[in-house]
């Protein structure tokens, strides 16, 4: 379900010319850290593409690779380097998705949220700003909306 809801984000986000080197580059989404998803995300994704490019999925091992990604799934095994991947991938053009508690209000894009066996999301548009990037009304409509919390010394 965590895999349909990134290719969703993905649909429902405009990015800006520059978020791609050039004309025929794929849509990248990349999992960042111990990959939560399997061959799931593969299966799910596989076909499908996002503004008339082939979706390619990456898993990457450290943040210096998350900064030509478009979409950059955040796993709960990077929790204590958050701060880090936040600092790190500040100006790239990338929807920064987690699931880590306060993963929106640190500086993430979307976090992902579970409660009573649904999954639901966090967005904060100020991150997604920063990113140069626009999120659509019906994707804002159906998130609970924070802003970044910056008294935390996360972001």
């Amino acid at each position: 379900m965590k895999a349909a809801f990134l290719f969703n984000f993905a649909k429902f986000t405009e990015w800006p010319s520059e978020a791609f080197p050039s004309a025929p580059s794929p849509f990248l989404v990349c999992v960042l850290g111990k990959d939560p998803f399997g061959r799931v995300l593969d299966d799910t994704l596989q076909g499908k593409s996002i503004a008339e490019r082939p979706i390619v999925i990456e898993r990457l091992r450290d943040m210096a690779g998350a900064r030509h990604c478009q979409v950059v799934f955040v796993s709960r095994s990077e929790d204590s380097r958050l701060a880090a991947i936040f600092r790190a991938l500040r100006g790239s053009i990338a929807l920064l998705v987690g699931e880590t508690d306060g993963f929106a209000r640190f500086g993430g894009t979307i976090e992902l949220t579970l409660e009573e066996d649904r999954v639901g999301f966090i967005i904060n548009p100020d991150a997604a700003g920063r990113a140069g990037l626009r999120l659509s009304s019906k994707l804002l409509a159906l998130a609970k909306i924070v802003h970044d919390d910056s008294s935390n010394g996360k972001s």
